[in-house]
C-alpha cells in the first residue's frame, strides 16, 4: 500500500506540474502562476481533470436542456457525473490492459450508420458537426470511446447472465410476449393523387403512373427514391398490427410477403401503392438447400490456376458419373465436411458466405456448379434438394431469449459497475 501510494504521489506530481503555466500579468510585469486545470480524482492508475469534469457537466446539462428536462442541484450533478468518469476511467483501463481496439474501419462503419440515421451522408454529417459546438472530430473520438465500453461491458457481463428454456416459454406466454409476437408489418407507402373530381383521362392517368412506380419498387429501387424521382413522398408507415392498418389496405397487406408491393390501391383520395419492407410475428418460411461441396485451397505447391484446374476436373468427373461423396473425401479441404463426403447439410439463407449462397440458390436440384471463388477458396457445390422451413417458432424463441437477456443485462450491468467501483482505488480530492 506504501508503494501504491508513493506512485500515485509522485504520478500525480507530475501530471500537474504539466498542467501548470506560467502567465505574465501585472503592471510591472510581475510573474504569476495560475492554475489552469487540476485533478479533481485518482482512479487506480488514470486521473480525471477538472476540464473533463466540466466538460461532460456541460454536456449533459445541453443534452437535458433540448429534451426539457430539470437538471438536479449542482452539486449532486457533480456527484453523480464525477461518479460517473470514474466508473467509466476503470472500463477504459481494463479495456487497455485486455488489449481492446476499435479500428478505423469499425468507426467509419459506426459513423457511417448514424449519418444514415439522420438521413445524412458522412460528409454531410461531418460538415453538420464541424458547425455544432461537438466538431466532428471530437464526435468521433467520443463515438470510438463509447464503443470500446461497449465491448468491455458485453465481454464481462454476458458471461453472467443465463436464459433458460422455461423463462423463454413464460416470456411468450406473457402479455408483453403475446403482443410482441402478434403478427406486425412495416410498411413503405406513396399516394398518387387523383381528386374526386377527376375525369376519366385524369384517373387513367393516375392508374398508369402508379403502376409505373410499383413496378419500379418491384425491380429493387427503394420505395423513397422511386417517390422523390416521381415528385412524391415516400412514408415509412411504422409497425402496424394488422387491426391498425388503415381498412382499405388490410386484407390486401396480410396477404404479401416481405418486400413484395400490392397493385396500386384506389381510393377517395388517388391511388396508394403499398410495399411490405418487413414483418414480424407471424409465420415466416424460409428456403433451404441441402448441399454438399469441394473445397480447394491455393498453397505453396498448387497455385490459384491449379486450383481452379482441379476443381474444373473434379467436376467433371462428376458429371461423367464417380460419386461427389467420395471425391469430396479424397480431395476437399474443408475439415469440417470432408469425412462426410463433403455434406453440409441444409443450408439457411445468411448460413453460408454471400458468394456460396449465391451459388447455391441458382444451382439447380441434383445439379453441380462451376467452379467458383470465395475467400475460403475454390468451391464445387452439389445441391441434392430444397425446401420451405417454417422458422416461426424459432424466431419467437429469439425474440424471447433476446428480451430476457436485454432486461438482465441491464440489473447485471447495474451490479458490476457498483463492483468494480467498489473494489478500485479511487481518491476523491
Amino acid at each position: 500500500m506504501v508503494m501504491m501510494k508513493e506512485k500515485i504521489k509522485s504520478q500525480l506530481l507530475r501530471g500537474t506540474a504539466a498542467l501548470l503555466l506560467a502567465l505574465l500579468a501585472g503592471a510591472a510585469g510581475a510573474q504569476q502562476m495560475q492554475l489552469l486545470d487540476r485533478v479533481v480524482a485518482i482512479v487506480e492508475d488514470d486521473i480525471i481533470l477538472q476540464s473533463e469534469l466540466d466538460d461532460r457537466m456541460n454536456q449533459i446539462r445541453a443534452n437535458m436542456e433540448r429534451a426539457e428536462e430539470r437538471a438536479p442541484a449542482p452539486e449532486k450533478m457533480r456527484r453523480d457525473v464525477l461518479d460517473l468518469l470514474i466508473v467509466e476511467s476503470l472500463q477504459m483501463q481494463m479495456a487497455e490492459r485486455a488489449g481492446v481496439r476499435i479500428s478505423d474501419d469499425q468507426l467509419n462503419a459506426a459513423m457511417t450508420r448514424i449519418a444514415q440515421q439522420n438521413g445524412l451522408t458522412l460528409e454531410q454529417f461531418q460538415q453538420y458537426l464541424d458547425q455544432s459546438p461537438t466538431p466532428f472530430r471530437q464526435a468521433r473520438e467520443q463515438i470510438r470511446r463509447e464503443m470500446i465500453l461497449q465491448q468491455v461491458q458485453q465481454g464481462n457481463v454476458n458471461q453472467r447472465i443465463t436464459v433458460t428454456d422455461q423463462e423463454m416459454r413464460s416470456y411468450l406466454q406473457s402479455d408483453e410476449g403475446r403482443s410482441r409476437t402478434a403478427p406486425e408489418f412495416r410498411l413503405g407507402h406513396i399516394l398518387v393523387e387523383v381528386s374526386m373530381e377527376a375525369n376519366e383521362a385524369e384517373v387513367a392517368a393516375g392508374k398508369r403512373k402508379a403502376d409505373a412506380i410499383a413496378a419500379a419498387i418491384r425491380s429493387g429501387r427503394d420505395y423513397q427514391d422511386v417517390a422523390k424521382s416521381n415528385g412524391l413522398k415516400g412514408t415509412d408507415l411504422d409497425w402496424r398490427r394488422q387491426a391498425d392498418i388503415p381498412g382499405i389496405f388490410a386484407k390486401t397487406v396480410v396477404e404479401l410477403e416481405d418486400r413484395e408491393v400490392a397493385a396500386p390501391i384506389r381510393s377517395d383520395s388517388g391511388f396508394h401503392v403499398i410495399q411490405v419492407l418487413d414483418t414480424r410475428g407471424r409465420r415466416k418460411f424460409v428456403s433451404e438447400s441441402k448441399a454438399r461441396h469441394i473445397l480447394l485451397k491455393p498453397s505453396a505447391i498448387r497455385s490459384e490456376g491449379q486450383t481452379e484446374a482441379l476443381a474444373r476436373a473434379l467436376r467433371q468427373r462428376v458429371k461423367n458419373g464417380e460419386s461427389f461423396h467420395e471425391l469430396a473425401k479424397e480431395y476437399s479441404e474443408d475439415i469440417g465436411s470432408a469425412q462426410e463426403g463433403g455434406d453440409l447439410g441444409w443450408v439457411t439463407p445468411g448460413q453460408m458466405v454471400p458468394e456460396f449462397e449465391e451459388v447455391v440458390s441458382q444451382t439447380a436440384e441434383n445439379d453441380i456448379s462451376q467452379p467458383f471463388k470465395s475467400r475460403y477458396g475454390w468451391h464445387v457445390v452439389m445441391v441434392e434438394d430444397r425446401r420451405k422451413t417454417d422458422i416461426t417458432e424459432r424466431l419467437h424463441k429469439n425474440l424471447a431469449r433476446n428480451s430476457i437477456h436485454q432486461r438482465k443485462f441491464g440489473e447485471e450491468l447495474d451490479i458490476w459497475l457498483r463492483k468494480i467501483r467498489d473494489e478500485a482505488y479511487v481518491d476523491i480530492k
